[in-house]
C-alpha cells in the first residue's frame, strides 16, 4: 500500500510541475523514478519512454502507466496514472478560465512567452541523455568516441531525414526497429 501512495505522490508531483507536455515531463519523471526512488535504471527509463512514444495516448501518461506497472503491477499503473492526471485536471480548469477571461492581458502573454524556452530546455536536456544512451550506452559525459554505436548513429540520422520528409511516426518507428533487428541478426553483434 505504501508503494502505491509513493507512486501516486511522485506522479502527482510530476503532473503538477510538468509544463509543456509529455517530453517536458521526462526529466521530472527521471528525477522521481531513477534518482529519488530507484524504481528504474536509466536503460529501463529510456525503454519505457520508447514504448510510451509507440503506444496510443499522451507520452507522460503512458510512461506513468508503464512505470506503475513495473513497480506494483496493475494497482501501481492505476496509482501512477491517476497521480499524473490528478493535478492537471484542476490546473487546466483553472487556467482555462483565466485564459478565456484574461488571455489578452500582456502579463499573461509574457508568462507564456517566458515558459516556452524553459520547456525547450527541459526537452533538450532529456534528448541529450537519450543520445548518450543510444550512441554510447552511458548516462553521463565524457564519452569514448571509439565506442560509438555507428549503427545507432546511422539509424538516428536516417530517422531525422525521414522526419524532415514528413514520414509518419509509426512508419518511422517500425522501420527503425526492423533495421536494428536485421542488423543485429545478420551481423551477430549485440546491441
Amino acid at each position: 500500500m505504501e508503494v502505491l501512495l509513493q507512486l501516486f505522490i511522485s506522479f502527482a508531483t510530476v503532473g503538477l510541475f510538468c509544463v509543456g507536455g509529455g517530453y517536458a515531463s521526462m526529466p521530472l519523471i527521471q528525477a522521481e523514478v531513477i534518482d529519488k526512488h530507484g524504481w528504474l535504471t536509466m536503460n529501463e527509463f529510456v525503454d519505457i519512454f520508447t514504448l510510451s512514444q509507440m503506444t496510443p495516448g499522451p507520452i507522460g501518461i503512458n510512461a506513468a502507466t508503464f512505470v506503475g506497472s513495473k513497480v506494483a503491477g496493475i494497482p501501481g499503473s492505476l496509482a501512477a496514472t491517476c497521480g499524473f492526471v490528478f493535478p492537471s485536471v484542476f490546473i487546466v480548469l483553472f487556467l482555462g478560465y483565466l485564459y478565456y477571461k484574461y488571455g489578452d492581458v500582456a502579463s499573461i502573454r509574457g508568462i507564456l512567452n517566458g515558459l516556452r524556452p524553459a520547456v525547450v530546455a527541459l526537452i533538450g536536456s532529456a534528448g541529450v541523455n537519450f543520445i548518450l544512451l543510444a550512441f554510447w550506452d552511458k548516462e553521463k559525459l565524457p564519452v569514448n568516441l571509439a565506442q560509438t554505436d555507428l549503427i545507432a548513429v546511422l539509424i538516428f540520422t536516417l530517422a531525422l531525414l525521414a522526419q524532415k520528409k514528413k514520414v509518419g511516426t509509426i512508419t518511422l518507428l517500425a522501420s527503425s526497429g526492423v533495421a536494428g533487428l536485421l542488423f543485429y541478426l545478420f551481423t551477430g553483434m549485440q546491441p
